[in-house]
C-alpha cells in the first residue's frame, strides 16, 4: 500500500512455527499436554505388552502350564486398553479448547497491533487471517497428529522388534513397502495444502455473498430490485469452483490410496499363509503365529499411521503457518522506537505539502495539500465526491501515512507519535460510522469503552446528540438491543433505529470523547432532515469550542459560521477563507453554494 513495511510478512519456518505453536500450547494447557503425553505412551506400549502376554498364554496353554499369572495382567492391560482412548478424548477436547481460545486470542490481538488499514484493504492478508483463524483452531487436531506421530513410533519400534526375532525377511518388506507409501502421501499432502489456499478465495468470496443474502443490511434492496437470485448465483458459482478443485484432489487421492492399499493387504495376506504353512511344518509355535499376525497387523497400522500422520502434519502445518505468519506480521505502518509525548494542542494542525496514493499502481489521491486547523478554531472542508476529503481525514487520524509530505501535530511530525496517543486526543462521527449489534448503552461506549457502566456520561452524551428521549422510550431503555440479529439476556428480540436515529447515536459516541484536542466531523448530519440538522449543529458548535475542529459537509448552509474554509478539489486545495469572503471572490464555493441554494429555491415553489 502507501507504505512498503505494508507487504504481507513471508511465509514462516517449520522452526518458527513450532517454537510459536510450543509456546501457545505452554501457557494454555500444559498440564493436559502432560497428561495426553503419558496416555500416548501407555496407549503405544500396551498392544505389545498384550501382544507378548497372549503368546505366552497361548504356548502356556499348550504346554499345560499355569495361566493365572498371565490371564490377570492380559486382562488388566484389557482394561487399561479400553479406558485409556476415553481419557485421552477427554484430556484432548479440554486442550484443544483451551489452546483454540488462546489462538483466538492472540491472533485478533496481533490483528489489533496494526497500526493503520493497509492490512485490511488487502485481499492476500484477509486470505491468510482466515486461514490463520482455522490453523490457530487446528492447533488441538496438530497436537493429535504429533502425539499420533510418537505413538505409531513406540509401538513401530516394539513389533518390529518382536518381528525381527521371528523373521527379518518379512520385516524387511513390511518396513521396504512403507517407503512409497510415505512419499505418495506426503506428495498428497502437499497438494492438499496447496488446493486449500487456492480455493480460500472462493470461500471468502462465498461467505461474503451468503452474508449479503441472509442479512438485514441487504435485505430491502435485494427484495425490491430482485437482484437476490443473482448474488445466489455468484454465491454458487464460489462454491463450485471451490468444490471443483477439492473433488479433482480427491479423485487422485482415492487412486492412490487404493493402490497403496491394496499392495499393504496383499503383503498381509502373503505373511498370513508363510506362518501357516510355517506352524504346519513345526518351524513356529502356535504363540509365535498369534505374535506374528498381531506384530504384521500392528506394524502395517503404525506405518500406515505414521505416514498419515506426517501428512497430516505437513499439511497442518502450512495452515499453521498461516497462524504464525499473522502473529508474525509487522505493523503496516512504522511506529517510533521512542515516540515523543503527544501533548495538548495548543498551536494547531499543519498539514504541509502532503501527498497521497494507496499505492504506486493508484492514482494520486492527494497532491500537495497544505491546510492549517489552529487550536481553539473550526476549518471547514467541502468539495465534490472524489476529491480526496475522507482520505485526508484517514492520514489526520494515522490510518494512513503521507506518501510525501507530513501532518504535523504542534511541530511534531505524526510519524514520531504513539498512535495510540495520538488518537486517544482525537474525536470523530465518521460518515460511515458503524451500527452496532449491541445495547444503545454499548452503541454510545464504543466511542470510549471506559464509560461501559457509567450511565451519567453515557446519558449525557445522548441529551447533546439530541437521541436521549428516543432511548428512554425503546422497550428497556438504553439496555435495549439495537439489533434483530441477536436477542437480548431476556430472550427479547430488539429494536431497530432509524437512519436518523442512528446517526444522532453516533454522535453521541462521538461526543462522549470530552476533552480531546481535535474533533473530526465527517457529514456528521448526512442523513438528518432540515430541522434535526439546525439541531444537531447546535449542540456541535457547543461541543466544538476550545478544540481544532475539521467539519467535513457537503451542505455549505452546515459550514457557514466556520472560521476557515477549504474547498479540496482534484486532491488540491484550490480555495480558503471565511463564508463571506469565499463568495466574494466568486470562486468554486461561490458556484457550489449558488447551486445549493438554487436548489433550495426551487424545492420552496409551489407546485
Amino acid at each position: 500500500m502507501a507504505d512498503p513495511a505494508a507487504a504481507p510478512a513471508p511465509s514462516p519456518s517449520a522452526g518458527a512455527v513450532a517454537a510459536t505453536l510450543a509456546r501457545l500450547i505452554w501457557r494454555s494447557a500444559r498440564v493436559l499436554v502432560a497428561g495426553l503425553f503419558l496416555i500416548t505412551v501407555a496407549e503405544a506400549v500396551l498392544p505389545l505388552v498384550a501382544a507378548w502376554l497372549t503368546k505366552q498364554l497361548i504356548d502356556r496353554l499348550a504346554g499345560q502350564g499355569p495361566v493365572l499369572g498371565i490371564a490377570v495382567p492380559l486382562a488388566a492391560a484389557g482394561v487399561a486398553t479400553a479406558c485409556l482412548p476415553r481419557i485421552a478424548l477427554y484430556l484432548h477436547n479440554e486442550a484443544t479448547r483451551r489452546i483454540g481460545a488462546q489462538a483466538l486470542d492472540d491472533l485478533f490481538a496481533a490483528s489489533g497491533r496494526q497500526v493503520g488499514l493497509a492490512r485490511f484493504e488487502d485481499p492476500a492478508f484477509l486470505d491468510r487471517l482466515r486461514l490463520a483463524r482455522d490453523g490457530g483452531n487446528d492447533v488441538g487436531r496438530l497436537l493429535d497428529t504429533v502425539f499420533g506421530l510418537g505413538r505409531g513410533a513406540l509401538t513401530l519400534i516394539g513389533f518390529v522388534a518382536v518381528l525381527l526375532t521371528i523373521s527379518p525377511v518379512m520385516t524387511g518388506l513390511l518396513l521396504a513397502a512403507a517407503v512409497p507409501m510415505l512419499c505418495a502421501e506426503l506428495a498428497l499432502s502437499r497438494r492438499r495444502a496447496t488446493t486449500r489456499m487456492r480455493i480460500e478465495p472462493h470461500h471468502r468470496r462465498e461467505f461474503f455473498f451468503s452474508q449479503l443474502l441472509s442479512g438485514v443490511q441487504a435485505a430491502k434492496e435485494l427484495r425490491v430490485f430482485g437482484s437476490g437470485d443473482h448474488l445466489r448465483s455468484l454465491m454458487m458459482r464460489e462454491r463450485g469452483k471451490a468444490n471443483a478443485a477439492q473433488r479433482r484432489a480427491e479423485r487422485r487421492e482415492v487412486w492412490v490410496q487404493s493402490g497403496l492399499s491394496t499392495a499393504s493387504a496383499t503383503l498381509a495376506g502373503g505373511a498370513l499363509v508363510w506362518a501357516a504353512v510355517s506352524a504346519r511344518d513345526g518351524r513356529l509355535t502356535l504363540g509365535d503365529v498369534s505374535i506374528l499376525v498381531a506384530a504384521v497387523a500392528s506394524v502395517q497400522s503404525a506405518l500406515q499411521g505414521l505416514v498419515s500422520s506426517l501428512a497430516g502434519l505437513r499439511e497442518q502445518g502450512l495452515m499453521a503457518g498461516a497462524f504464525v505468519a499473522v502473529m508474525r506480521t509487522e505493523p503496516d505502518l512504522p511506529v517510533a522506537a521512542d515516540p515523543r509525548p503527544t501533548t495538548t494542542l495548543r498551536r494547531g494542525i499543519e498539514i504541509r505539502d502532503v501527498w497521497f496514493r494507496y499505492s504506486p499502481a493508484h492514482p494520486w489521491v492527494l497532491r500537495g495539500v497544505d491546510l492549517t486547523i489552529p487550536a481553539g478554531t473550526t476549518v471547514a472542508l467541502v468539495g465534490t465526491n472524489g476529491s480526496g476529503k475522507s482520505t485526508l481525514v484517514k492520514l489526520l487520524c494515522r490510518l494512513y501515512d503521507p506518501t510525501e509530505g507530513a501532518i504535523l501535530w504542534d511541530g511534531v511530525d505524526l510519524r514520531d507519535l504513539d498512535p495510540a496517543e495520538l488518537r486517544a486526543r482525537v474525536g470523530a462521527v465518521f460518515q460511515d460510522f458503524m451500527a452496532y449489534d449491541l445495547s444503545a448503552s454499548e452503541n454510545i461506549a464504543m466511542g470510549d469503552v471506559t464509560a461501559l457502566g457509567d450511565d451519567g456520561r453515557l446519558h449525557d452524551a445522548a441529551r447533546r446528540a439530541g437521541v436521549d428521549g428516543v432511548l428512554r422510550a425503546l422497550p428497556h431503555g438504553y439496555d435495549t438491543m439495537l439489533t434483530r440479529m441477536f436477542v437480548g439476556e431476556d430472550g427479547e428480540e430488539g429494536t431497530v433505529l432509524s437512519g436518523g436515529q442512528w446517526q444522532r447515536l453516533a454522535l453521541a459516541r462521538g461526543l462522549l470523547r470530552t476533552g480531546r484536542d481535535l474533533m473530526i466531523l465527517d457529514e456528521p448530519s448526512s442523513g438528518l432532515d432540515p430541522e434535526a440538522e439546525q439541531e444537531m449543529h447546535a449542540a456541535l458548535r457547543a461541543a466544538r469550542l476550545g478544540r481544532a475542529n475539521l467539519l467535513i459537509s457537503h451542505r455549505l448552509s452546515a459550514v457557514r459560521d466556520a472560521d476557515s474554509i477549504a474547498v479540496l478539489e482534484g486532491g488540491r486545495i484550490v480555495e480558503t477563507g471565511d463564508h463571506a469572503g469565499l463568495l466574494a471572490s466568486d470562486g468554486k464555493y461561490a458556484g457550489l453554494f449558488r447551486s445549493q441554494a438554487a436548489g433550495y429555491q426551487l424545492d420552496a415553489e409551489p407546485v
